[in-house]
């Protein structure tokens, strides 16, 4: 099977303001429950709830800083590094960082608002 996606769609992002997801594959741009890609952009100041999803999310940070918060520990993931949270782990997404964070998040299986479970605000 070949698909091409000729461009991303644009998804409301959760949390405090000011962050961009464009989801090029998963639920919404090419109706994939298998696997999700998005890029995101997020500014300085931005954090979302913490969630503790039904997922496997791997982050590869392209640009910036994106500061990562479990339940065991807190990681600063700079460009060019990476880190996996598996499924029915808390974590919580954040860019305090000065120039934010810019990064790709694949998961498996698709992100789902449904069993991402964030935390009440």
């Amino acid at each position: 099977m070949i698909k091409l996606i000729k461009e991303a769609s644009v998804i409301e992002a959760a949390g405090t303001e000011g962050k961009i997801i464009e989801e090029f594959f998963g639920r919404v741009n090419s109706k994939d429950s298998n696997v999700s890609i998005a890029k995101m952009t997020s500014p300085q100041g931005w954090e979302e709830p913490g969630q503790k999803p039904e997922f496997d999310e791997y982050t590869v940070v392209l640009k910036g800083s994106l500061k990562v918060k479990t339940n065991h520990e807190e990681y600063n993931i700079t460009a060019g590094q990476a880190i996996l949270i598996g499924k029915n782990e808390w974590v919580q997404y954040s860019s305090p960082f000065a120039g934010g964070a810019e990064y790709v998040a694949i998961c498996l299986p698709a992100f789902s608002p449904d069993t991402v479970h964030r935390d009440k605000e």
